[in-house]
Order: C-alpha cells, then sequence, then structure tokens
C-alpha cells in the first residue's frame, strides 16, 4: 500500500509538472524571449483527496509564468518570471514539515499550529526539538475546532464533556494537540471523559452507532465528515469561548477567534469557536527575491479572480487576513513585500500588521 500510495504522488506530481512544461514549450514557440531563466518551485500540500493538494494547485497556478509566457500588462500570467510551479501530494502538514526540513520541497502549506510547535520545538516537536528553517509567505483561510457532540445530552459548554465518550483524533495529530489544550484551558483533565483517539470519519461512524457522544476536528469549514453525520444524526457543536478561549488566544498566537455560521451544517446554529490558519510555509534558504516575487504574485490584483473562481476555500485567501494566526517568523522576501504595501513597518512581524488598502492593479 506504501508502495501504491509513493507510485500515485509521484505520478500526479510528475503529470502535473509535465502539463505545466508543455505550456512552457507552447509559449516559448509563440512568446519567446531571451534571458529568462527557468524556475521549478515544489508546493508541499496533502492528500489528493483533501483541500490543501488542490489549493496548492491554484497557488502553483498565481505565481507560475514560464518562459516565453505572456507579460502581464498584456493579459498574460501575472506570477514570478520563468517560473513553473508545482503541487507535491503528501501525508500533511507534519510530513510537510518533514520535506522542507530535508530540503525536499521548497514550499508546503501547514497547519499553523503545526508550523509554530515545528519552530519552536514545543507541541508535536518537543521531543525533537526546534525545525528552525521554516518561514512565512502567508496565512491562507481558517481552519475551525469542532467540538461536535450528540444533540439532547445537555452539552452547552466545555465543561460539560465530563464522564462523556469523546475522541480526540489519532496521536500525534494537530486535532489531538488543539483537542489537549483545549480541555486543559477549561480544567477538563483527561482522567474526566473516556478518551478515544480516532480521526474524524470513524467519529462520526461510531456516533452512528451510538458508540461514541463526540469528537473533536480542526478543518475548514463545511467539514465533509460533519456534513454527511448532520443528515443522519442531531449535532449539536459545543462553543469554545469566553475568559477560558481567551487565555488561549493570549497563549498562543496560532489561534484566532471563528464563528460558524447557521446553516453550515444541517440544524446546527452559529457557534463561537477557535480557528487555526492553512498556512504558506518556505524553506528559509530560499532567496529573499524569489519569495518576494512569489508574495507579490499571490496578491497580485488579477489573481483575485483565479482565487475567487477555483475552489470555495480560495475564496478565503485574502490579503486582510495574510498575517492572522502567523507564528513563525516571515521569510525576508515576503516580509519586504508587506513592508513596501504598509501592511507592516519595515522589518516587522506578523505580530505587527496593521490595515492596508488593496493595492492597485497593475506590475
Amino acid at each position: 500500500m506504501i508502495a501504491r500510495d509513493n507510485r500515485l504522488r509521484s505520478a500526479a506530481v510528475i503529470l502535473l509538472g509535465l502539463a505545466m512544461l508543455g505550456v512552457a514549450v507552447l509559449g516559448l514557440g509563440q512568446y519567446a524571449t531571451a534571458n529568462t531563466e527557468l524556475k521549478f518551485f515544489r508546493i508541499g500540500t496533502a492528500s489528493t483527496a483533501g483541500t490543501y493538494f488542490p489549493i496548492g494547485g491554484v497557488l502553483a497556478n498565481a505565481i507560475s509564468h514560464p518562459p516565453g509566457s505572456r507579460e502581464c500588462a498584456r493579459g498574460g500570467s501575472c506570477g514570478v518570471p520563468g517560473m513553473i510551479a508545482t503541487v507535491q501530494s503528501t501525508e500533511g502538514s507534519v510530513d510537510n514539515v518533514n520535506l522542507l526540513d530535508q530540503g525536499r520541497v521548497e514550499s508546503a502549506l501547514i497547519q499553523a499550529d503545526v508550523a509554530y510547535w515545528a519552530h519552536s520545538g514545543e507541541g508535536l516537536f518537543e521531543e525533537r526539538g526546534p525545525v528552525e528553517g521554516i518561514r512565512a509567505i502567508a496565512n491562507l483561510y481558517p481552519e475551525a475546532i469542532h467540538l461536535v457532540v450528540r444533540a439532547g445530552m445537555g452539552v452547552r459548554q466545555v465543561e460539560d464533556l465530563k464522564g462523556l465518550r469523546i475522541s480526540l483524533d489519532a496521536e500525534g495529530s494537530g486535532t489531538r494537540a488543539d483537542a489537549t489544550l483545549i480541555l486543559d484551558a477549561y480544567d477538563v483533565g483527561l482522567d474526566e471523559i473516556e478518551v478515544y483517539e480516532l480521526p474524524a470519519g470513524e467519529s462520526a461512524d461510531m456516533m452512528r452507532e451510538d458508540e461514541l457522544d463526540g469528537f473533536f476536528f480542526v478543518a475548514g469549514t463545511p467539514a465533509r465528515a460533519i456534513s454527511n453525520l448532520a443528515r443522519e444524526v442531531p449535532l449539536t457543536l459545543v462553543p469554545i469561548r469566553g475568559p477560558n478561549a481567551e487565555a488561549l488566544l493570549e497563549r498562543y498566537p496560532f489561534f484566532t477567534e471563528h464563528a460558524i455560521l447557521p446553516g453550515t451544517y444541517q440544524n446546527v446554529s452559529h457557534t463561537q469557536t477557535l480557528s487555526v490558519g492553512a498556512q504558506w510555509m518556505v524553506d528559509a534558504e530560499v532567496d529573499e527575491e524569489t519569495v518576494y516575487l512569489i508574495t507579490r504574485a499571490l496578491w497580485h490584483p488579477t489573481n483575485r479572480a483565479l482565487l475567487d473562481n477555483s475552489h470555495p476555500k480560495a475564496r478565503q485567501i485574502r490579503l486582510e487576513t495574510a498575517l492572522e494566526g502567523v507564528g513563525v517568523p516571515l521569510h525576508p522576501g515576503a516580509q519586504r513585500y508587506y513592508a513596501e504595501i504598509g501592511l507592516i513597518p519595515p522589518g516587522g512581524e506578523a505580530e505587527d500588521r496593521r490595515p492596508v488598502a488593496i493595492p492597485a492593479q497593475g506590475e
């Protein structure tokens, strides 16, 4: 199975790379330009069945501008001159940290909390120690912390979980780490609940069979596992709010406030919770000019239509939230761009962000 997965992963990368090379070759024939250096840039994502993979494809499209392509000012791509970006499927955020650390990808999509723990050597990376070579390009979109319980059980706050059968997700997962922080913040000990260690799909199946009372899940909304379950089992989402949540926001820079709106899941009302960002990280060794041009290309006004018309989550990728919940130092190239447009002061970091007008269209 592992060998087959690796073959599929390699095939996905090769096919995408060949397709983009084909575009480059055709472009060279029609719009030949001299002295344009060809650059390849890999984006690690996750499983091809998840959200990170198609979002990675959108980003690759936004920043690519193969040699010979029509110029941005003439209606062509406004990506990085000479760049062909490719998407690589992976095992997800923790795998992506390892791939960046090993130099096997230039950039990757990583959950904000995982990136923070990797850089600081805390949480999931406490035994391993800091992974110092990762830097941030941008926060992309929020992944909400869902605390799902069966309706009618009288669970109105986190403290009401005591005595219930609750899945915290698999050991070593980002969801499991976040769930543990939340329970601790609300003074709910692991010995006060019946702990299960199951991914969301298996947790939903057990709730269908009335073998589980609830589960944590960190995911963009709407999460398919919860949407499907809500059509079969009456559900409640438990709010994560109040002084305990405020303490988490103060302690951990990767958490942000988030609202799951009515109608997101069947018969589930507005729920205040926390979220962590899906964030674009880059190897610290990538040169400043390249990352500057990538960041500028991502936020070029002509790419707004690409983001809005590609994938539902891509619509949430916005300059206004580009630095929200970023707990890893910005790459100098990204830092330079955000200072240039006034989003941060010169030499500033994500926590120094300030309101900014959207740049006017142009190169």
